[in-house]
Formats: C-alpha cells, sequence, structure tokens
C-alpha cells in the first residue's frame, strides 16, 4: 500500500473504537491460545518471562508481561541517565526554544504536547528530547530513566494513529494529536517529563503510581493530578505500561543532560542501559 492510501485508510478508521474493541477482546480468557503464535511472530526471549507461559490469563495479560529481575540491569550512578523502555531511538536532540523535531518537516511545541500543563513548558525550552518507540515484539513496561519524585500527571484524551515509523512521517502533530500520558518527575538537576504516548490499537496506558488513571475511554475528558506528597521513584523503577507497543518521549532540562555520542535513529535500546549522562551531576534527589 502506498503512502497516501495508506494516509487517506488510517484516517478514516474509527481508531479509538477499534482500539477499544481491540483492548477488550484481548482481556478475553481464549486469546491466550494465541501467545505461543505471537512469541513466534516477534522471536520473543520466553527465558527472560517473570512466569510459565500457560500463566498468562489472555493477549493482554502477555502484552503488558514482567521480566525476571536479573533480565535487566540498571546502570548504577546518579549521574547516567537510563533508557527506561526497551525499544529504538526515533529522534532525540535539542528543543529548538520550544519546538521539537516529529521527522523531517514535521514538528511541533512543547505547549502542544503538555496541552492542560502549559505552564510546564517553559522548564523544557533549549532543553533536551528523546523519543523511543516499542514495536509489538518489545517488553512493554516503562520504567524511571533517573531518580526522583513524581510530582503531576496529566492525561491528554486524542485520536490513535500508528506511531511506527510510517505514522511518525505522515502524520502531521502526530505526537500531540494522539491520546498521551505525561509523568512529570522532579529530580536533583531540574524537572523531567516522561510521555507515554497511546497509539492504534493499544488497549490503554496505565501509571503504577495512581490505579485511578485510565485512558482510552469513551468520554474524551482530560484529567490532571498533583500529588502531595509527591511520590518518589527510583531509577530503573516501574512507573507505568502499555497494554501493547506505543512511544515514550523523554525531556529534559537545559544544560542539564547530554545523550551518549553512539545514540542514533534507529538504534535499539533496552531498558537500563545508559543512554546519557546528566551533566555537573552532585547526587540525590
Amino acid at each position: 500500500m502506498n503512502d497516501r492510501l495508506w494516509l487517506w485508510v488510517v484516517k478514516g478508521l474509527p481508531k479509538r473504537a477499534l482500539s477499544r474493541l481491540f483492548g477488550k477482546v484481548a482481556c478475553q480468557g481464549w486469546t491466550r491460545h494465541f501467545i505461543p503464535l505471537y512469541i513466534k511472530r516477534y522471536k520473543i526471549d520466553t527465558s527472560e518471562l517473570s512466569k510459565d507461559i500457560a500463566e498468562y490469563a489472555h493477549l493482554t495479560d502477555f502484552f503488558a508481561r514482567q521480566l525476571k529481575a536479573q533480565s535487566r540491569q540498571v546502570a548504577p550512578g546518579e549521574d547516567r541517565v537510563t533508557s527506561p523502555v526497551d525499544g529504538t531511538v526515533t529522534g532525540f536532540g535539542k528543543i529548538d526554544g520550544h519546538r521539537l523535531i516529529q521527522a523531517k518537516g514535521r514538528d511541533y511545541t512543547l505547549e502542544e504536547l503538555f496541552r492542560g500543563a502549559e505552564e510546564k513548558a517553559a522548564a523544557f525550552l533549549d532543553g533536551q528530547f528523546l523519543t523511543l518507540y516499542l514495536s509489538p515484539a518489545d517488553y512493554h513496561r516503562v520504567h524511571a530513566p533517573v531518580s526522583g519524585r513524581v510530582t503531576e500527571m496529566v492525561y491528554q484524551p486524542g485520536t490513535l494513529f500508528p506511531v511506527n515509523g510510517r505514522g511518525i512521517r505522515l502524520v502531521e502533530r502526530l505526537f500531540v494529536n494522539n491520546e498521551r500520558v505525561t509523568t512529570f518527575l522532579s529530580t536533583h538537576f531540574g524537572e523531567v517529563a516522561i510521555v507515554k504516548v497511546g497509539a492504534m490499537n493499544v488497549g490503554s496506558v496505565k501509571v503504577a503510581y495512581d490505579e485511578n488513571v485510565q485512558t482510552n475511554r469513551k468520554r474524551k475528558k482530560g484529567k490532571k493530578r498533583t500529588y502531595e506528597p509527591p511520590v518518589a521513584v527510583r531509577k530503573g523503577e516501574e512507573i507505568g505500561w502499555f497494554e501493547f507497543g506505543s512511544t515514550v518521549i523523554l525531556l529534559f532540562p537545559r544544560h542539564t543532560v547530554t545523550f551518549l555520542p553512539d545514540l542514533k535513529p534507529g538504534s535499539s535500546v533496552r531498558m537500563g542501559e545508559t543512554i546519557g549522562r546528566v551533566l555537573n551531576c552532585e547526587g540525590g534527589i
């Protein structure tokens, strides 16, 4: 299918309704019989699973699978920024004022990304960003890239375009039109934003620090929560998960973080690996 036809088809689909339907179907017990096929199709390493294949109740249970503790090592040191997910780098670099690059010729603003909490944009002007894509084959849990305290969460409803390479290249303002949940983390070097972007066939996005957050519902109403006291998290600690693959965007303030020189679009990363360093790190949170 050529790009023009693909975009026409995707724009015409009832993406939210289809994703809700997919989420409901994938939670049915009979779907567990498809887990072996899924494992074979995506070449998933079953030695990393935290439980036996037969113990998964349904496909969603497997999509959101946890891994054995020893299967991912989190790089030590408060000066190291680690990957929050298993995924592929699709974009990174300097935030140009308040503009971030989605793909060549396509950008979006901090205010658009933080809709519902636009006042947060000022902290990230001229900062750094990193976009990571989680494919259906990847481990779907999201972990803290640095230690800190969760101070605020913003849920912004939206559409659910695919966030694969084609979607990033063809869909205008993809990340600010899609549904998303943003976690704001207070750290010893400033505020960090972790944006979990929903996508087509993502049943929902969950956060570990607040069981009341519900996404992809019929009511398109955003939600903003401030946590008092803030919720402390250590680097590598789980903060959320996708019930299918999607995208995570990390944002850091100006002059606080530098990414590793060998990081580039197309690079594969695993949760806990070093992806950057904190400048002038003094430690602690």
